[in-house]
């Protein structure tokens, strides 16, 4: 018996279930290979060679055979992309602890060695697939919660709660060393992390997960709209306590076009003061808004699991006035999706990015501005060879291969595809998921693509380019088709 798409292969296993001689032996397998990754990772950062962070740490063929009584796929190829995105995306980005690093972490790759927020999310979902692995993943979450402590012992009662963009060990490369936790990064991330937890949580029922991280999870998201929400109209914005309007950038798409012209001030509702900087992004954007507001929802969903139901009711109220706020005010008939805009006006900036149609997989959108969504990324300016541009082909600095200029990310592609699915438009969202399958299997699996030739471009098997598998998971293809044995 197979399954194709979704989480039904974990409805039917018992957390108690004995566990048989074959499953005995293969999370033998899966122990040995994480913990040679790890061995392996340490033994690079003992001698120093810094340019091999991403060599791959395991054995594909070992990879292959400890993955064999997981997945099914008629297509070869896809079990060889399966392979590959577990060997260097997933195995293979984690590492041991190193302090401030308590417990097992992972880098997104590409010499970036830290803990990062978002990307980490998309390779702890494939990795709670495979069985035996939830102290690992407990580790990596409890790293953020770690964090959060540390941080808040040291700051005012304004900023508590702040997870960082990444956390870095103490030993790490000086550009981003874990001593500079107090100022740098002095900004967060796109805020995935209830997310991701549900996602770990649907896969490997780890109630324990659950229960250790909620408080936390609360915690990051009232400093989200504490902190990003500075005029309380249910926006979410951008901003840094270093003051530096590149790092504010940083907590969403680095380079995206509407940003362009973002300025840091004060906040506009607290009085002067030392504790009151340019800290604060004067734009809001319809991404990050609607990445809180899908871990509002799934922070509500696990708060009802483990029966806080006065959480689960403040999480409610906080999404419904968000999306509330989204669909009135960045919502544009005319581009046929969601703007950012300026922060004390409202007023829209006319200059729409993928970032635009994340509120499809946060539920955000009524049917008929979904069906006009849609209709959007048939036509030319987003349906590129390789979709979906980071800004529309028609935008004045869209360059193909540039930077969240014009270039397509897995990640991105695989958020608005499955936004799509749920709004039962599966035939446009099919078509972006084969389409960046079938240039995976092409070209390998990398951070992004040249959305004209579909070139690779930037870290070959960075870890969150990993949800090319994911799309085949969870339902959203056409052509490409990957099951998990029950």
């Amino acid at each position: 018996m197979t399954c194709r798409g979704g989480f039904k292969h974990e409805d039917s296993q018992r957390l108690d279930a004995p566990v048989d001689p074959q499953r005995r032996h293969l999370l033998g397998a899966i122990a040995g290979l994480t913990m040679s990754a790890s061995a392996s990772r340490a033994s690079i950062l003992r001698f120093g060679h810094e340019s091999n962070w991403d060599a791959p740490a395991t054995d594909r063929d070992r990879v292959a055979a400890m993955l064999q009584p997981i997945f099914i796929a008629k297509d070869p190829a896809i079990l060889r992309l399966v392979t590959d995105a577990y060997a260097d995306c997933v195995l293979g980005k984690i590492h041991p602890p190193d302090p401030p690093l308590a417990h097992s972490w992972i880098v997104p790759g590409g010499g970036y060695y830290a803990q990062w927020l978002w990307d980490t999310m998309f390779v702890v979902d494939l990795l709670s697939i495979l069985p035996g692995q939830q102290e690992i993943i407990r580790g990596v979450f409890q790293n953020y919660w770690d964090f959060q402590q540390r941080w808040n012992s040291v700051k005012p009662a304004f900023m508590h709660g702040m997870i960082a963009n990444f956390i870095a060990p103490f030993d790490g490369p000086a550009i981003r060393s874990g001593n500079d936790w107090e100022t740098f990064p002095a900004y967060s991330q796109a805020p995935l992390l209830a997310w991701g937890m549900e996602r770990v949580y649907r896969r490997n029922r780890d109630m324990e997960l659950l229960r250790a991280g909620l408080r936390p999870l609360e915690d990051f998201h009232e400093w989200y709209w504490r902190e990003r929400d500075v005029t309380a109209c249910g926006l979410i914005g951008v901003g840094a306590y270093s003051g530096d309007p590149q790092h504010a950038r940083y907590e969403t798409y680095d380079r995206e076009v509407d940003l362009d012209d973002l300025k840091m001030t004060p906040h506009p509702t607290r009085p002067p003061g030392s504790e009151n900087g340019a800290w604060y992004g004067d734009m809001l954007i319809p991404a990050n808004t609607a990445y809180l507001l899908l871990s509002e929802l799934s922070l509500m969903r696990m708060a009802e699991l483990v029966g806080d139901h006065e959480m689960a009711k403040r999480r409610r109220a906080r999404y419904a006035r968000g999306a509330r706020s989204v669909r009135t005010h960045m919502w544009s008939d005319k581009l046929r999706c969601f703007l950012s805009v300026h922060r004390d006006s409202l007023a829209q900036i006319e200059t729409p990015t993928v970032g635009g149609f994340m509120p499809l997989m946060a539920r955000i959108p009524d049917a008929s501005q979904a069906v006009k969504m849609a209709s959007v990324l048939a036509e030319p300016a987003w349906a590129t060879p390789l979709p979906i541009p980071t800004v529309e082909r028609s935008n004045s600095s869209f360059a193909s291969s540039e930077f969240w200029r014009g270039d397509v990310w897995p990640v991105p592609n695989y958020q608005v595809a499955k936004g799509l699915a749920a709004y039962d438009h599966r035939a446009v969202a099919a078509k972006i998921a084969d389409l960046t399958i079938a240039n995976a299997l092409k070209v390998g699996i990398s951070e992004r693509y040249d959305s004209l030739s579909g070139a690779p471009l930037g870290v070959r098997g960075l870890g969150m380019s990993a949800a090319v598998i994911t799309m085949m998971l969870d339902g959203i293809t056409s052509r490409y088709h990957l099951g998990i044995r029950a």
